[in-house]
């Protein structure tokens, strides 16, 4: 199986964060689905309405729950959960554990960008698609090269490599 995960500067923000050209998510979403048998793009959840619309009916909500976030200034209800638009995983049986479909973990700190995923959130995203050795993983967007890194050490703890 062929799967990409796509973190790209949300919905809005490129400019605003990272000094770049917003992404095409259209064109994005497109691109996943035509080169993927499975994908996950994560996003913000101000931004769903603009992006569900653009991916294909069978997609899920998947969520990445933030038990510390950061707290804004004069925004009332905080922040606390991403959404990651998943399509494609690879199907279970009843000897397969069941993965839910939310992750509670912290945010990462000074890890150079903003966003930054952290490991425990990326192994249980490749759990929920059920990657198995000899699947092919593509990090779209490598940032800290962050979701990579989990790559490797989850391949590891799988005894993979």
């Amino acid at each position: 199986m062929r799967f990409a995960y796509a973190d790209p500067p949300y919905v809005g923000q490129a400019r605003k964060l990272y000094g770049c050209d917003e992404v095409d998510h259209a064109a994005l979403i497109q691109r996943l689905d035509s080169e993927y048998a499975a994908w996950a793009l994560s996003a913000s959840s101000p931004s769903l309405r603009y992006l569900l619309p653009l991916c294909p009916e069978d997609v899920r909500i998947f969520a990445w729950v933030k038990p510390f976030a950061i707290f804004k200034p004069n925004v009332r209800v905080a922040y606390a959960w991403e959404p990651i638009i998943v399509r494609g995983w690879r199907k279970g049986d009843r000897t397969m554990p069941t993965v839910r479909d939310w992750c509670a973990e912290n945010i990462t700190l000074k890890r150079g960008l903003c966003g930054v995923k952290p490991e425990k959130v990326c192994h249980w995203l490749f759990d929920a698609i059920g990657i198995e050795a000899g699947d092919e993983f593509t990090d779209l967007f490598i940032g800290s090269g962050a979701v990579t890194i989990a790559w490797h050490s989850y391949r590891a703890l799988k005894g993979w490599d």
